[in-house]
């Protein structure tokens, strides 16, 4: 006889402002033991360095995680001018200095406009992915170094927060808001800033403040999470659905939810959706006000489940 679960069966997302210093897992599991729950799952992982929101998604909320990973992201993030380590940022070993050279205000501004927009940007060495089914990060610690195709990535917003130039306390750093889409690095996107600049440049620190329709402001601390009842970390929880909400909505009748849910196709009215439907489109199906889970809908109207989700136990 198999093992019973001795956790629950709780359903939702948190957002959790990560702090300095653990890995995404790590704080993954400390607060998936305060709700006890039996599955869990994070979307996007924040190095140890980086700080910020960290969506955690527990029971039937792993099902949209993978979706969540493609939002846009938005970060804050101080960069030391004139230092270059082998990780991209202040964990890694200095492996080399160069002299920052006179720069005003107006000459980042230059700099900094040649990054908005589309580019082609190389990963890191250190990143989690994989050449010939090795992550490159385990490649980089046994000294390798292996040829990485650029990836099309776009900077929407690029802004320059402040500058402390060699004479102020903290010195040569920048401070940037940088607003990029999925597959960005921070990193990489600072080194090649600094090599543009003629003096190179690491991540001193990085804060995400933004993922996709979420903010930091809607973040919890793990201190914060600690104290809380049963209850109020219940109430704190975001319903699965919510990160689905850019989606077009439909309504199915009692007999269609039942069709879908034995996994069979249905004919819909596709005059009753607002979002005109040009191409064959993710749609999210409710059944009166119980969210269903995602179906396929074609030119034709007809719709086919593609992620179903159980919500009897789901926690509001």
């Amino acid at each position: 006889m198999a093992k019973r679960k001795s956790g629950l069966n709780v359903h939702g997302i948190i957002l959790l402002d990560k702090r300095l210093g653990v890995s995404s897992n790590k704080a993954l599991q400390e607060v998936r033991r305060l709700f006890n729950a039996n599955k869990a799952g994070h979307t996007g992982s924040l190095d140890p360095l980086a700080t910020g929101l960290l969506p955690l998604c527990f029971g039937e909320a792993t099902k949209v995680s993978a979706l969540m990973l493609d939002d846009d992201k938005r970060y804050q993030v101080i960069a030391q001018l004139g230092v270059m380590t082998d990780t991209g940022d202040a964990e890694g070993q200095v492996i080399e200095s160069k002299p920052v050279p006179e720069l005003s205000r107006s000459d980042i501004q230059l700099c900094l406009e040649k990054f908005k927009g589309e580019i082609d940007q190389v990963p890191p060495m250190y990143s989690a992915l994989k050449h010939n089914g090795k992550k490159l990060y385990e490649l980089a610690r046994e000294g390798q170094i292996v040829d990485r195709k650029a990836r099309r990535i776009t900077i929407y917003e690029l802004e320059l927060l402040g500058f402390n130039d060699s004479k102020s306390d903290f010195s040569n750093q920048l401070m940037l808001d940088v607003s990029c889409s999925k597959g960005t690095y921070i990193r990489s996107l600072v080194e090649d800033i600094g090599h543009q600049l003629g003096c190179g440049a690491t991540v001193t620190q990085l804060r995400r403040v933004a993922a996709g329709k979420f903010t930091i402001d809607q973040t919890y601390t793990l201190e914060q999470l600690t104290v809380m009842s049963e209850s109020e970390l219940y109430k704190a929880l975001i319903k699965v659905d919510k990160p689905l909400e850019g989606f077009p909505l439909v309504m199915l009748s009692d007999e269609q939810a039942k069709a879908i849910n034995y996994g069979q196709s249905i004919a819909f009215d596709r005059s009753l959706i607002q979002e005109p439907i040009l191409e064959p489109a993710l749609v999210r199906m409710y059944q009166d006000e119980a969210f269903l889970g995602l179906g396929e809908m074609g030119l034709d109207g007809r719709i086919a489940p593609k992620k179903l989700f159980n919500m009897t136990t789901i926690v509001d």
